[in-house]
């Protein structure tokens, strides 16, 4: 009785994830600002000039692998209440308006450029954009084929969710997420296909850098969020996941439907009207 929960709240025992989370943390940057300062030119240059960030990467990797692991097995033991499961989300739905600011920030560079050009002389007249020389892609070819993959997946993760929540399908909810992650890794496919076909490089020219920044960034978010649906499927196989208690499934829900609209705007903003 000395140890029953007469509470709402969750009372964390002292973690260790913090702390080395913060040093990997660390150690990525400061290697990221090491390496920088170096030239790379082959992988094996540039394992030798970013082996600090390495090691902070593979840190911050084992962390989230250890404190995520730890979450689900405080939720399986009965440790996450209503209450915190109402905390959860509401951490969620702060990072991801967080992550809506980060691309607010290429969507601004965007738009700056491409509205008010620097010109070599005169900004107002000689600014071209796209600047000379460089041939954007069709957006009616491969961005849209991406667009219609992505968006399809964003609702084969709605039938899994609805699936859960709506009918305590099971089958149903794996093979929604089955399709998702599988239209996901097309789509990061494709995407590195087009890449392979650019007539212009990241550095040396202002689109270029925007470009491949915020559509890079963004595959970068699909591949993470593939990697959520992934885990999700995986616990929907070992049993976990209820109508009632799918925080996990939802946080990976609400993600993937981000890096949905956060693609049509790119393609409606880069791809369409800045080809124009």
């Amino acid at each position: 009785m000395a140890q029953a929960k007469n509470h709402d709240y969750h009372i964390l025992p002292p973690s260790i994830w913090p702390l080395t989370t913060a040093i990997g943390v660390f150690l990525m940057l400061f290697g990221a600002v090491l390496g920088m300062h170096e030239t790379t030119d082959s992988v094996g240059t540039f394992f030798a000039n970013y082996w600090l960030f390495l090691v902070g990467l593979v840190i911050i990797l084992y962390n989230m692998y250890g404190w995520w692991s730890d979450v689900i097995a405080e939720s399986r033991i009965g440790d996450h209440t209503p209450v915190v499961n109402m905390s959860l989300r509401y951490g969620v739905i702060f990072f991801i308006m967080s992550e809506i600011m980060f691309f607010v920030v290429w969507f601004w560079n965007f738009f700056k450029h491409a509205i008010f050009p620097m010109g070599p002389e005169s900004p107002a007249v000689d600014g071209v954009w796209p600047p000379i020389g460089i041939e954007t892609f069709d957006p009616w070819h491969l961005p849209l084929m991406n667009t219609l993959i992505l968006l399809c997946s964003g609702a084969a993760a709605t039938w899994a969710h609805h699936a859960l929540v709506h009918e305590n399908n099971r089958k149903d909810m794996k093979q929604g997420l089955w399709l998702a992650i599988g239209l996901g890794v097309i789509f990061t496919v494709m995407q590195a296909y087009e890449y392979s076909h650019a007539a212009f490089g990241l550095s040396g020219n202002i689109y270029g850098a925007t470009f491949f920044m915020a559509t890079g960034f963004h595959g970068f978010h699909v591949i993470i969020g593939t990697i959520f649906l992934a885990v999700c499927l995986y616990r929907t196989y070992a049993g976990d996941f209820t109508p009632d208690k799918h925080v996990g499934f939802e946080a990976a829900a609400w993600y993937w439907h981000f890096v949905d609209v956060v693609w049509l705007f790119l393609f409606m903003a880069i791809y369409v009207w800045g080809s124009s």
